[in-house]
């Protein structure tokens, strides 16, 4: 099979049905082989009735539905575990993406050799306060993986199917996609100009908290991804720093006790700036030691992404 798109969806009843019939259009002209693969995610609306419609007219559409709203990183975990196509395309079901950016994205995959491509909404239809925070975080977000995109968060990418085999999206991490696949290996991560479209039906499912969510959750994927099978390197280095500087701390006010008679070292600030240090110190040390018998405990310890094998 060409082709699997991915859609998320959460009480978008009013587009689904125009979605599902432009993708079928985009893909009959350029000819290929094609399933959709839709979640939704606990929508309340007529949503999954209409899918089961669609479904009844249109085979290789299938549909999962969530019990209740876990947010659309599960949503996309989900529906990767179901691909069958060479090549994934996500897609957002509010009609801001075009699908005619499909065969495109297709090229790009297959024969200029990306492990995946991201849609940069270059020219965006969003108000002000989805278009600023994702300016601070799609810049802060290349500084801190390297990755040089301009726009992280687009819910149009691509991938080759070995790609959403072997990466797992949870909490709110689908904004980090490429840097969680730059964590497992694959590199190669292209970027294209996409058309984006003015929001037609109902409004935006992200509020203001996702600004504070998103920082949070690219510090995760950034430790995960350097730290997460060997985390007493990070915890380690860091508990032996401060405990040497607060024994140098000490160490120094036991000299200058003994061989200057200053004033008593339990009078001085320094004395439990040093104290507090080697504390930290040793806490993180324990910290680093807990988080290495977990690691060494899980039974996913030595699994690693293999790339090919003859």
């Amino acid at each position: 099979m060409d082709l699997s798109v991915v859609i998320p969806l959460f009480n978008e009843e009013e587009s689904i049905s125009e979605l599902v019939s432009w993708i079928g259009r985009v893909v009959s002209e350029n000819d290929l082989t094609y399933e959709i693969v839709i979640v939704d995610d606990g929508s309340t609306d007529n949503s999954w009735n209409i899918l089961k419609q669609l479904n009844q007219k249109t085979p290789n559409i299938r549909a999962v539905r969530f019990r209740r709203n876990y947010g659309k990183s599960a949503a996309l975990n989900t529906a990767f575990q179901h691909t069958k196509g060479d090549v994934v395309i996500t897609l957002d079901a509010d009609l801001q993406d075009s699908p005619d950016e499909i065969p495109g994205l297709i090229d790009m995959i297959r024969n200029q050799g990306f492990d995946m491509v991201s849609g940069w909404k270059k020219k965006r239809h969003d108000p002000i306060s989805k278009t600023v925070p994702s300016k601070f975080f799609n810049w802060m977000t290349r500084k801190i993986s390297g990755i040089e995109l301009n726009d992280f968060n687009s819910g149009i990418k691509a991938y080759r199917n070995e790609v959403v085999k072997n990466i797992e999206v949870y909490g709110e991490m689908h904004r980090y996609i490429p840097v969680i696949a730059k964590s497992a290996g694959y590199k190669k991560i292209g970027e294209k100009v996409v058309q984006h479209y003015p929001r037609k039906f109902g409004t935006t499912k992200y509020g203001l908290e996702r600004i504070m969510r998103g920082f949070l959750d690219l510090l995760s994927i950034t430790f995960i991804g350097r730290f997460g099978k060997r985390p007493m390197h990070f915890f380690g280095t860091w508990g032996t720093i401060l405990s040497f500087i607060g024994f140098i701390v000490l160490a120094y006010l036991t000299i200058e006790k003994i061989f200057f008679k200053t004033i008593g070292i339990a009078d001085r600030p320094l004395f439990y700036l040093g104290i507090l240090l080697i504390i930290v110190g040793v806490q993180l040390f324990i910290a680093g030691f807990l988080a290495e018998l977990i690691s060494r405990n899980s039974p996913h310890r030595n699994e690693y992404g293999v790339s090919e094998k003859i």
